[in-house]
Order: C-alpha cells, then sequence, then structure tokens
C-alpha cells in the first residue's frame, strides 16, 4: 500500500464509486470539501457512483441532493438513480433536488420473504449477544439488516464476532463496515452491485474497463472492492481495519474521511489538468 501522492492517475477515466460513511463523511456529515469534490468530479465529465451499507431510506435525500450517477444501497441491492429533466423533458435547474427512481436487484415476491426471516434474526442477534442493538437507521431499510457497533454504540470485537456467526449460521451474508454489521441474503454484494450498475446506468460491462474506475474506501466490507479494482484507495483512516485487510487498497490519502476524498479528487484532477 504506497501514499497516494506518489501514485500518477494514468489518463481516461470513467469514473469513481466511493463508500460513504468515514469516506464522503466526517463525524456522520459530508464536508464542504468532500461536496465540493463531488462537484469537481462531474464538472471534469467523470461518472460518480456512491456504494453503500446504508439504507435505501437513508441515502434518498442525498442522490436527490448530491452531483451523483447513483447511489447503490444496502450493500449492492437497491439503487437510487437521479432523473436530471422534469416531466417534461426539460432539464432541471442546476442545484434542484432530482426526483429519484428505484431500482431492485430481486424481486418483490423474494424481497418480502426474506425480509420476514431477515426480522426474525435481528431479533434473534438483540436476544442473545449482549449490547446489540439494530442500527438507527432501520426503519429505512427493505434488503438487509444491520447492527451497530460504533456509530451510537460500541460494541466490542467478541459481540461483533458473534453477530456476524448468528448471521452467517442463518444462511446470511455478513460484513461489517466502519459503523454498522449488515447481514442480507442473495449473492449481490458492493462489487457484484457495482457491476449490476454500470449495466443499468450506462448499458456498460465493468470488468471490461475495471481499470478505468477508481475504488475508495474505508473498512472490511470495502475488501472485495480492493481485491478487484486495479486503481483502488483507502482514506487515511483505514488504519484500523488494516489487520483484516486481505488485501488492502493499493493506495491510501494522507487525510481522513472526506478530507481524504478531497485530496484524492485534487490529485485524479490535476493529472487531467495536466
Amino acid at each position: 500500500m504506497q501514499d497516494v501522492t506518489h501514485w500518477s492517475p494514468p489518463g481516461g477515466l470513467a469514473g469513481i464509486f466511493t463508500d460513504i460513511d468515514d469516506t464522503l463523511t466526517t463525524d456522520g456529515a459530508i464536508t464542504a470539501d468532500a461536496l465540493a469534490a463531488l462537484g469537481d468530479l462531474k464538472a471534469a465529465g467523470l461518472h460518480l457512483i456512491a456504494i453503500t451499507g446504508r439504507p435505501v431510506g437513508w441515502s434518498a435525500p442525498f442522490a436527490a441532493a448530491w452531483p451523483v450517477d447513483a447511489i447503490v444501497a444496502e450493500n449492492g441491492a437497491v439503487a437510487l438513480l437521479p432523473e436530471n429533466k422534469d416531466k417534461n423533458g426539460l432539464n432541471r435547474p442546476r442545484g434542484a433536488r432530482r426526483q429519484l427512481r428505484k431500482t431492485y436487484q430481486q424481486d418483490a415476491a423474494t424481497r418480502a420473504r426474506q425480509y420476514a426471516r431477515m426480522q426474525e434474526v435481528l431479533a434473534a442477534i438483540e436476544a442473545q449477544v449482549p449490547g446489540a442493538h439494530r442500527a438507527q437507521d432501520s426503519d429505512g431499510r427493505e434488503c438487509d439488516i444491520a447492527i451497530d457497533h460504533g456509530e451510537f454504540t460500541h460494541l466490542p470485537q467478541n459481540a461483533i464476532n458473534a453477530c456476524v456467526a448468528i448471521m452467517r449460521a442463518a444462511g446470511m451474508n455478513a460484513t461489517v463496515s466502519s459503523i454498522h454489521i449488515n447481514g442480507w441474503y442473495g449473492d449481490h454484494d458492493k462489487l457484484q452491485g457495482a457491476r449490476w450498475i454500470v449495466r443499468e446506468l450506462l448499458g456498460r460491462e465493468l470488468d471490461a474497463e475495471i481499470e478505468r474506475w477508481v475504488y475508495v474506501g474505508d473498512s472490511t466490507n470495502d475488501e472485495r472492492m480492493f481485491e478487484h479494482f486495479p486503481l483502488s484507495v483507502g482514506v487515511a483512516n483505514i488504519a484500523r481495519f488494516l489487520p483484516q485487510l486481505q488485501p488492502p487498497p493499493c493506495y491510501v490519502t494522507q487525510g481522513e474521511r472526506g478530507a481524504g476524498f478531497a485530496e484524492l479528487v485534487s490529485k485524479i484532477l490535476s493529472k487531467n489538468r495536466a
């Protein structure tokens, strides 16, 4: 893993995939420098897709307001696609909140069946693991469950491990972000969700052009992205997860969280301007 200052971004980048919590945000909110960096990327003509373990309900205000092509939520299960034109086909005014189109990877019957089962697993975790509580954003979740381990509640590692074990024993996928333990049914994850949204949004195959995309993240639930993206970057606060990451990202910023994201964008755009 090298300092991003030693990286020479290639020309012809297609865009950036980014995590949200503790990558774009700092203390739960996007900072002015990170938001400006998003706008600078779009102004440079790059695609910008956020991909997160957060729920679709939580993600909707950001998808409507931020200059992103899409937000893929709940670890690849569902995407929010902003509509840049109004019902009359006219471009919306710059800065106006955009209407959103929601699209899922699974059909409604499958989602309903899995949702009911996930609520049983969630209740079992809260009953069996001392201190474990569902994330405060759980009301906005449609395709997964989440246990808070670092946002409003601190869980020790043995409790985190126990939550993951219960999810997996129930046949669920499970992953740990910087704030939540997420569990879901289905073969999607962040990487599969990234492939899906590139087909959905651009009509292209991500794997055929993956060397033209950058991925930036901060925790163990970004591990598959770090493994598959040749241009992978961690913001500096990824340091706490490095002992668990196989592999780590290729590069790391000097700044943490939103400042690190802005640092990365400045590096990319300095190459574009050169």
